[in-house]
């Protein structure tokens, strides 16, 4: 009989001091910066940073974690084999909505850094990098907060969670540290800047002086992927270490974190694990989103139009090959610093999808498409249309999502996305297409051009 994982049974496994914190506990989460945090450490029988990290809106992954002392394996999966790994990086796993814990961290000294990976609608950001006041959500923070922001009040956003916790950390007399968003959006530190003093502008204008003198808030681009995980994976981690796992994570052997960015109370050396720190993180951004986050996207709904279920099997259709292939091109010509080795990560990624080992559900990567279109396809579609260009590989993805919407109405299913609603409306509209172009950019939406084209391109869909 397996016994179960925690720090008592697991005996090598180290607790290190938490110095880190991070809001947004999922899979990837552990895969990517606990992982390479673990990895980075100068000293691996004594780690000098631990992780304290808070679930999104579910509870759930604090509730798997906490009997196993905040302990999961880590099993990357190649086509050789997998390897496993105990991670012991992250100390504490802890629920949403423990705000008293998440402010007791922002007020010590030990902590430096805070990650974040929330989702694009987790920073209620409006056109223009402006905080959303009309959200609901945001109204009724900006009322509490406004209350006072002694005590824990219970803020619903990550950003005003953040606030509670900097008021406590001036009011200790503490220095500043890093806030650093981990979310495929682009310009993320800039979105995580205009979440948060949007926010204290709202609420206390001394604390957003404080912030926007003693805060950063770096870049980053993220890359992993890391399938959700399956009673299976529980099953195989059972047998392969002898320990009972509520929460292992599988991933891929690839990985890379790309940070612009300073952090005033220190870091862990993350380029020790490969880290790459750049003067300059936007053209970067933009190959993880057009290139990889983009073909995933098409493959998501032109894969799964065509009865694919995973991006190994999408990639493997020869259609689907030629229309990412087609996406890539187009958001080539806009990747040109050398360094960026487009070529080479091209075909890095054919490699990757292809792992017959990594099941990346297609129905996973679809979620949230009215969000996630607008950093992919989208912004491939407007850079192309500024060059000149048709940009049709782009609108061929953002008609492959409007179709697949269409058939998830009709066939009365589930539209799996946080703006599902506004899809709805925008499907009934007299012209859809339009309507649904407006979701990801206004421009777009008046471009005759570009919605015969995508016209089109349903009809053959």
């Amino acid at each position: 009989m397996n016994q179960p994982l925690n720090r008592s049974t697991h005996a090598e496994a180290k607790t290190p001091p938490v110095r880190l914190v991070h809001l947004g506990l999922g899979a990837f989460h552990r895969a990517h910066q606990v992982f390479l945090t673990r990895q980075a450490e100068q000293e691996s029988a004594n780690p000098e940073f631990g992780y304290a990290s808070f679930t999104g809106r579910s509870a759930g992954a604090a509730l798997e974690l906490q009997p196993q002392d905040g302990l999961y394996t880590l099993v990357t999966r190649s086509g050789d084999g997998d390897e496993c790994q105990v991670i012991d990086t992250l100390v504490e796993a802890q629920p949403a909505d423990n705000v008293e814990r998440l402010v007791e961290l922002l007020a010590s000294p030990e902590v430096c850094v805070v990650t974040m990976t929330i989702t694009e609608a987790g920073y209620y950001l409006a056109d223009g990098f402006q905080l959303d006041t009309d959200n609901e959500t945001v109204a009724a923070d900006i009322e509490l907060l406004r209350q006072g922001l002694e005590g824990t009040p219970q803020a619903q956003t990550a950003a005003g969670k953040l606030l509670v916790g900097l008021a406590h950390r001036r009011a200790a007399g503490l220095s500043g540290l890093a806030v650093m968003s981990c979310d495929n959006i682009a310009a993320n530190g800039a979105t995580t800047r205009a979440a948060v003093l949007g926010l204290a502008r709202e609420v206390d204008a001394e604390l957003a002086q404080w912030i926007e003198n003693n805060v950063t808030f770096p870049s980053s681009s993220i890359d992993r992927i890391t399938p959700a995980t399956t009673d299976e994976l529980k099953n195989e981690v059972a047998e392969m270490t002898g320990y009972h796992d509520n929460s292992p994570v599988v991933t891929e052997p690839f990985f890379s974190w790309v940070i612009e960015g300073e952090f005033p109370a220190g870091r862990p050396e993350w380029e020790r694990a490969g880290v790459e720190f750049v003067d300059d993180i936007e053209q970067f951004e933009n190959r993880k989103l057009w290139l990889l986050n983009g073909s995933h996207s098409l493959m998501a709904y032109f894969g799964q139009l065509r009865g694919h279920t995973t991006v190994a099997e999408a990639i493997n259709d020869e259609e689907v090959r030629a229309r990412v292939e087609d996406l890539w091109d187009e958001a080539a010509a806009h990747l040109t610093r050398p360094e960026l080795n487009v070529p080479e990560y091209r075909t890095a990624l054919i490699e990757r999808f292809t792992n017959p080992r990594i099941r990346h559900n297609l129905a996973q990567i679809a979620i949230d498409g009215a969000t996630k279109q607008r950093m992919r396809a989208a912004a491939i579609l407007k850079a192309e249309r500024s060059a000149g260009r048709s940009g049709e590989a782009a609108a061929f993805s953002i008609a492959s999502w409007i179709a697949f919407a269409q058939q998830a109405l009709q066939q009365d299913q589930e539209l799996k996305d946080s703006r599902a609603d506004e899809v709805t409306e925008a499907l009934s509209a007299e012209n859809p297409v339009p309507a649904m172009l407006a979701l990801l950019d206004s421009e777009l939406a008046q471009d005759a051009e570009v919605i015969d084209a995508i016209t089109n391109q349903l009809k053959e869909l």
